[in-house]
């Protein structure tokens, strides 16, 4: 039997746009980029598209990295676990001191308070990164001397 398109107005309850349980869409390029001023990260600038000090969100952080041609971003750690996924160019992210390649396509782990750091390729680099935080500006960052 099909299920009806209509939605009877006695049960469904819409949810405040300011409730972080709503849903809902960001775009990149409405995003402000920051970064890429403070030497102690290195050149890497980004845009956040998912962060509870941004967005109606909770439980997730969610940008996008990026570099220019053999830029980085410096050696540091911080608490919460991380992930990162290439989207376009290569770099090297050194973790605990092991080096590995990334391109289009790799997704790469970084547990919580592992000294990691990243350098782009010679075509720049840009990768989403994220971590299971309510918001990017409660994540302290602990650069490496």
């Amino acid at each position: 039997m099909p299920i009806s398109p209509m939605i009877d107005a006695a049960v469904f309850e819409p949810v405040a746009a300011n409730d972080n349980t709503a849903g809902f869409v960001t775009l990149v390029d409405d995003q402000p980029i920051e970064g890429g001023f403070d030497p102690a990260f290195g050149d890497v600038t980004w845009q956040t598209l998912i962060s509870g000090d941004k967005t109606a969100s909770t439980g997730l952080v969610l940008g996008i990295a990026t570099f220019p041609a053999n830029g980085v971003l410096h050696l540091h750690r911080h608490a919460p676990p991380e992930f990162y996924f290439c989207l376009s160019g290569s770099g090297v992210v050194t973790l605990d001191g092991q080096p590995h390649h990334i391109s289009p396509g790799s997704a790469v782990f970084v547990p919580g308070n592992v000294e990691h750091g990243v350098r782009a390729g010679a075509e720049g680099l840009k990768f989403a990164y994220g971590f299971g935080e309510d918001a990017f500006s409660a994540i302290e960052y602990k650069f490496s001397a």
